[in-house]
């Protein structure tokens, strides 16, 4: 598998306007993952976002249209779910998400 660069530098874009946070890339899943602080929060898997939120904010988040749970191993994966393109077709949109995926990451014990 691989990833859309398009959606990587997206990504990327919101993530560069956070100047207080630590980022590194990584090749995972067989896509890309954007580790805060090192912890995965979200990532790139084809066209796919992958966001990490945590078992309680992916089960409220799985209430969103264009998401589904990540089940990248063929069991789901309680806190972490894929997010379809028309999800975050629109800048806003993807922020909005990748924040989420950032505070939540920011929430684990430093590593």
């Amino acid at each position: 598998m691989a990833y859309d660069e398009t959606v990587a530098a997206r990504v990327r874009a919101c993530l560069g306007r956070k100047r207080a946070v630590q980022v590194a890339e990584k090749k995972m899943f067989g896509g890309l993952a954007f580790m805060v602080q090192g912890h995965m929060a979200c990532g790139v898997l084809e066209r796919r976002l992958m966001l990490r939120l945590g078992d309680e904010g992916t089960a409220r988040a799985l209430q969103s249209a264009h998401t589904r749970p990540m089940d990248f191993t063929g069991k789901p994966i309680k806190s972490m779910l894929y997010l379809e393109p028309p999800g975050f077709k629109a800048d806003a949109d993807l922020r909005g998400w990748v924040d989420r995926a950032v505070k939540f990451a920011q929430s684990l014990p430093p590593k």
